[in-house]
């Protein structure tokens, strides 16, 4: 039995209608990447702002989503034809067994096309529904801070149910910012590598031994085709691995860990590739608290 999730984005939706159809193809690739190299079957379509995944099992699918950059969160969705009757029956099945007794709650509703009610009016008599159907539950409306949330959203003939969401990356799907390249030395390098992928950019790797866990057991689940390649053993020789990646990456520029100082040192190094350091301005302690994040998305 397969399970459906809804996969939203974000900044994407935020571009004109030809960028946002590119945009919109690199991160359905992305997504059948991630299946593909997780070795499970999975099928992607869209729905005017939104895509459906529909996936053999709901955890593992969750977590390879939740590493796709353009991401911002996915849910398990039930889908219903958009029908009062049938909705509101649906919707009580699957609240029963996440409203304990005494507990608080709100529905929270969407709606998109022509419809003979407001979001207000469904999230409201929806509201009546619930409190109606579990009299002896003693349940309590608490649109501020509710225990559960239920979830409805009307795409015009058909409606999506659902209560939980596992947030995504965000950014911008991997692949329509260009090439780097980036020297990932440690937590400082990782870190910075990321926040370009993250901005849409195929980053090429050269990893220092400090750097290798950072880049296979993280990186390379974020983007299961990136390019790892070992940094030599002198650290002297660091630039110009640095430099033969990128001639044969094409990349358009170097991503480093620097700090403010380290600037003058490294600016004739690299002819006319632009020099990258994201991190530039975090504290050791705020560089480990982000990366910490990153890393506890990808396991």
């Amino acid at each position: 039995m397969t399970v459906q999730l809804l996969v939203r984005y974000g900044e994407l939706a935020l571009k004109s209608a030809p960028v946002r159809r590119e945009f919109e193809g690199a991160l359905r690739r992305n997504l059948l990447d991630q299946f593909v190299h997780g070795g499970m079957a999975g099928r992607v379509r869209s729905d005017h702002g939104h895509l459906y995944v529909e996936a053999e099992e709901a955890a593992p699918a969750l977590r390879m989503i939740a590493r796709v950059f353009g991401v911002t969160s996915a849910s398990v969705v039930h889908e219903v034809p958009t029908d009062r009757t049938l909705l509101t029956a649906r919707l009580l099945e699957l609240a029963e067994p996440r409203l304990h007794p005494g507990a608080s709650f709100a529905v929270r509703a969407r709606r998109t096309g022509q419809h003979p009610f407001t979001s207000q009016e469904l999230a409201r008599d929806l509201g009546g529904d619930v409190l109606d159907r579990f009299p002896d539950r003693h349940l309590r409306v608490d649109l501020e801070h509710p225990e559960v949330e239920l979830f409805v959203e009307v795409r015009g003939p058909r409606t999506y149910l659902y209560f939980d969401r596992v947030e995504g990356p965000g950014g911008l799907p991997l692949g329509v910012a260009g090439r780097l390249v980036a020297l990932v030395d440690g937590p400082r390098g990782a870190l910075g590598a990321y926040l370009m992928m993250k901005r849409g950019c195929r980053v090429g790797l050269v990893v220092a031994p400090r750097g290798e866990t950072f880049a296979r057991d993280v990186l390379a689940r974020y983007d299961p085709a990136v390019r790892l390649t070992p940094a030599p053993a002198a650290v002297e020789e660091w630039p110009a691995a640095l430099g033969s990646l990128a001639e044969e990456l094409h990349a358009d520029g170097v991503v480093l860990p620097l700090a403010v100082d380290d600037y003058p040192g490294v600016l004739g190094r690299w002819g006319d590739r632009v020099i990258f350091s994201p991190t530039v301005g975090l504290t050791e302690p705020e560089v480990e608290e982000r990366w910490q994040s990153v890393a506890e998305r990808a396991s």
